[in-house]
This record gives C-alpha cells, structure tokens and sequence, in this order.
C-alpha cells in the first residue's frame, strides 16, 4: 500500500491510499472466505460455492468488503505514523478514486486538529479577580445555613404578609375557560419566592386564613404555553393556612455542632477562602485565555463544534435526570426544541473550542512539561491528604489519574506563566 498526504481546506487533510492488483485480490479472497455462506447457489451447498461462481450470480459482491478491510487494516498505522504531522478529530469522508487497472485508490478527507495563530500572549492588561472574604461575607453564609434549618410555625390573629408561607386553593380561567395546570388543593407557596405569574403572590399578600379571592394577572407575553401569553387570568383563591419562618439564633444552631460561635465563625470563614479561592482562579484563567484569544487566528473545523454542542448537551441532559426530568419535556416547557437548543449553545460552544486550542498551542509554544518528579510530588501530596503512604496510594492509581496529574500540573504552570508575562491589573 502507498499512501500520500496534503493539507486541504478547512482544517482537513486529503489522504490518498492506494492497493495494487496483488493486495486487492488478497482482500477479496479473505472477504470471500468470511462471507461466502451467505450466498445460495444452485448445484453447490451452501458456502461452498467458488468465488467466481458466486460473484457471476451476486456481482463482485467481495470487492466492497474487500475494499473496507483495506482500509480498515491500514489507516490506524496512516494516522500512527503521522500523529507528529496531523490529529483527527472526527471519521474522514470516503471515496474511491480514479485508478489503474486493478488497483483501488481510496481517498479518506480527514478533519483533523487545526493550528492555531497566536497573537501577543504576554504584556497584554488583563484584570486579576482577588475577592477577599469579609466578615460580612461570613455572617451571610451562617445566616443562609440557618434560614435552611427554619420550622414553619402556623400563625392566626392575622393576615399573611410576604415572606409567609400559605396553603392555597386556587382555580384559574381565561375568558371564563378553565386551562390546564391551572387547578390545585392545599398548595404550599413562599409569598415573594418569585413562583407564580407576577402580581399573583402580592395579590395574596393581605388575605386571612378562611378567606376567598379572586387574584387577577397577566400572563407575560413571553409565557412557554402560547396559548396562553399574554393573556388575562382570574384565579379563585382559597387560603387555609398562613405559617411564618422560625429560626434558631446563631448561639442555638451552632451549639446543635457542639461548636463554638467563633469556632464555628472560622470553619464557615476557612471554607469560604477556600471557594473564593478557586472562583478567584478560574475568573483569572477565564480572562487570560479571553485576552489571548482575541488575537489568535484559527479556522475551526465544524466537527470540533458540533462535538462541544454534543457534550454540552449532554451534561446538561444529565443534570435534568437527577432532578427527574426528561430533555424533551425541558423543551416543551420552555417552548424551544432540542434543535433550538443546539443553535443557543454553538456560540459558547465555538469560544470553549478555541480556548482548548489556544491553550494547547501556548503550551507547545512555551515547551511546558510536568517533570517526573512533580508528578511525585503530586501523588505525595494527594496520598498525604488521604492519610495514605505513597506506595500504597499508587497501588490503587490507574493510568488515567496519572495523566490528569499530568496535565493539571502543565496547566498550572501554564497559568504561572501567563501571569508572571502579563499586566494583571487586581480588581477585588
């Protein structure tokens, strides 16, 4: 087999392969001895037939499998072979070629990683986020702990206020018609939680226990059942019962810990450094790479974007199954559809794609590695962290942990470096 390479339009490489006669007709003699006993042919049992026998009643019907193998066989080693000129990134397109008698020329265009043209990468003004924790900061998460520890406590002797809890009744209809999804008994609703058509909950806001209402809204014009936007509803509303939040001081919540206020104050403190720490870095990142991709040139090949849509996607088809809901009917309510969604997603989907390459190309540009023995230091620290000794903790690695090690490092000095060669301006 002979094959060549060339550069072609789009982020592809053209590879031409071509089988002479005596590599051909191998082919077919192994796609006949695996496939002859699908063919029936008078005068012969059946897979006993001789190829030329079969191939005069069927047609060559081993030259395409024949072809496929050849392919198959030999354009794993093409790709091997070159990994220091080319990578893929998607299934070629096949075609046959013209050819000399007895030959068979396949042409494989292949998308593949595009190269990146960097711009300036250093001496650029990019803002660094450095939001420090304060003491306000602190209270706000302790509070938000406690609210989450609040009892409902039913009240009387008054009317509701925002910031109850009713229990409800409620029937809704548009131009005297009833609608689906419009109907409940003894419904739980946060007045000012934001759940219902705006205006509903202030509407209820006032009303007694016992009493009943007629609640008169509109729905936004953008509402996700179409039928209904921007029409006016009346909802007959029925309250039960009013009850309000009651929480615990902060003396009583933290001495269900066994804890301290102050000791407690510290761990929520430390906690918090630590999250703003990581969001302080990934801001940081985000800008530097925004920066830089702003003079980078890159013609990305639609197979790279619609494979960021496709994990896009994905993961978030994942996170509405752990709340049990299905994409379709995500969909549905929004009033979109996945296509739609697909669409939505492709601008961020392109900016995520070039931010991968641009990475990849300022990290083969700068010759960044992780030394062998910072990816030991690494797996000490990790092992320490479990309370594990070294040995032990590497019995359990698999090569997949060692190579994200790997690449964190890489990215970690990567990002040192940038902001080592450039004017990070801090904004807290």
């Amino acid at each position: 087999m002979k094959y060549t390479f060339e550069q072609a339009e789009k982020s592809r490489v053209k590879i031409v392969m071509t089988f002479d006669a005596e590599e051909l007709a191998a082919a077919e003699q192994k796609a006949y001895i695996r496939n002859k006993g699908k063919y029936v042919v008078n005068g012969y049992r059946k897979g006993k037939a001789p190829k030329k026998v079969i191939e005069m009643n069927y047609g060559p019907v081993f030259s395409q499998d024949a072809i496929e193998d050849l392919y198959e066989e030999n354009f794993d080693r093409i790709l091997d072979e070159n990994k220091d000129n080319f990578t893929a990134i998607a299934q070629p397109k096949l075609e046959l070629g013209d050819s000399e008698a007895n030959e068979v020329v396949i042409i494989a265009m292949l998308p593949v990683k595009p190269e990146v043209e960097l711009g300036a990468y250093t001496g650029l003004d990019i803002v660094k986020t450095a939001k420090v924790v304060t003491d306000a900061d602190v209270d706000a998460q302790l509070q938000s702990e406690i609210e989450k520890k609040a009892e409902l406590v039913p009240v009387e002797g008054r009317a509701c206020k925002m910031g109850d809890t009713v229990e409800i009744d409620f029937s809704g209809s548009v131009d005297g018609e009833k609608f689906a999804g419009g109907t409940a008994e003894r419904y739980s609703l946060e007045l000012g939680s934001g759940s219902f058509i705006p205006g509903f909950e202030e509407q209820v806001a006032g009303m007694n226990a016992g009493e009943e209402k007629d609640v008169v809204v509109t729905f936004p014009a953008e509402y996700h059942e179409a039928s209904l936007a921007g029409k006016e509803a009346v909802f007959a509303v029925k309250l039960h019962v009013i009850s309000e939040k009651k929480l615990p001081t902060v003396e009583e919540y933290v001495e269900k810990l066994k804890m301290s206020v102050e000791d407690y104050k510290a761990k929520v403190r430390a906690r918090l450094e630590k999250k703003t720490e990581n969001e302080n870095r990934d801001k940081t990142e985000n800008a530097i790479v925004e920066a830089i991709c702003k003079g980078a040139k890159c013609e990305i090949p639609e197979a790279m974007i619609d494979s960021q849509i496709e994990e896009t996607m994905h993961n978030f088809e994942m996170q509405l199954s752990y709340s049990g809901m299905k994409l379709a009917d995500y969909c549905k309510y929004m009033g979109t559809t996945v296509e739609q969604m697909r669409e939505q997603t492709r601008p961020s989907a392109e900016k995520n794609v070039l931010a991968q390459l641009v990475i990849d190309k300022l990290i083969r540009t700068e010759k960044i590695e992780a030394t062998e023995e910072e990816i030991e230091a690494k797996i000490a620290q990790d092992a320490a962290s479990v309370d594990k000794a070294v040995e032990e903790y590497k019995k359990n690695m698999k090569p997949q942990q060692i190579e994200y090690i790997r690449n964190d490092i890489i990215i970690t000095k990567l990002f040192a470096f940038l902001e080592a060669n450039n004017n990070m301006i801090v904004e807290e």
